[in-house]
């Protein structure tokens, strides 16, 4: 009876074995989709979702679009942002009797914008879950697509500040559009 229960595992082990070089032989022949970099590249670059990088205000492309409210920070489940508000600056004597005047006259008074003082972003922590561009009511977050292919010395390569980021784009694309002109 031993010999039979031997025999009956040793077929289904040997069956077993022919399963799963089917599997391996169907996957052999169909074409290969791994791209072999660098002497291929993606085509799909435009749904790769990158660093982060701040959006900056149509009227003054140095500056973020950013009002500080720290939306992005607390939707955040990976605690990679890191974003302190400038504190607004101190009214003069002769703009905080401007605003007493307007008020007494019942006008709305302007505030000053308020803007991030730092933003950094730790990419290495990053989950590229998009939570923290949700939930930015300023839109002023979004995923850097030309940023694909990343290499680095260390992790703190890949700890960016945005407000520095933004500031050098911004400087490239003037020299860019002086180039042009």
């Amino acid at each position: 009876m031993s010999a039979l229960k031997q025999i009956k595992e040793d077929v289904t082990r040997l069956w077993s074995l022919i399963v799963g070089l089917n599997i391996t032989g169907r996957q052999f022949v169909k074409p290969q989709i791994t791209v072999h970099y660098p002497r291929q590249v993606v085509d799909n670059i435009s749904t790769f979702r990158g660093p982060l990088e701040l959006v900056p205000r149509p009227n003054e492309p140095g500056k973020p679009k950013c009002i500080a409210c720290m939306m992005c920070v607390s939707a955040c489940p990976s605690n990679c942002l890191k974003a302190v508000m400038k504190k607004p600056p101190k009214p003069t004597p002769e703009e905080l009797e401007a605003q007493k005047e307007a008020e007494a006259r019942g006008e709305k008074i302007k505030k000053p914008p308020k803007e991030p003082a730092s933003f950094i972003y730790d990419y290495t922590l990053c989950s590229l879950c998009g939570s923290c561009v949700d939930a930015c009511p300023a839109k002023s977050l979004r995923f850097s697509t030309n940023e694909a292919y990343l290499a680095g010395p260390d992790r703190q390569a890949y700890v960016y500040d945005l407000l520095d980021k933004l500031a050098r784009q911004t400087e490239q694309q003037e020299r860019m559009f002086v180039k042009v002109s």
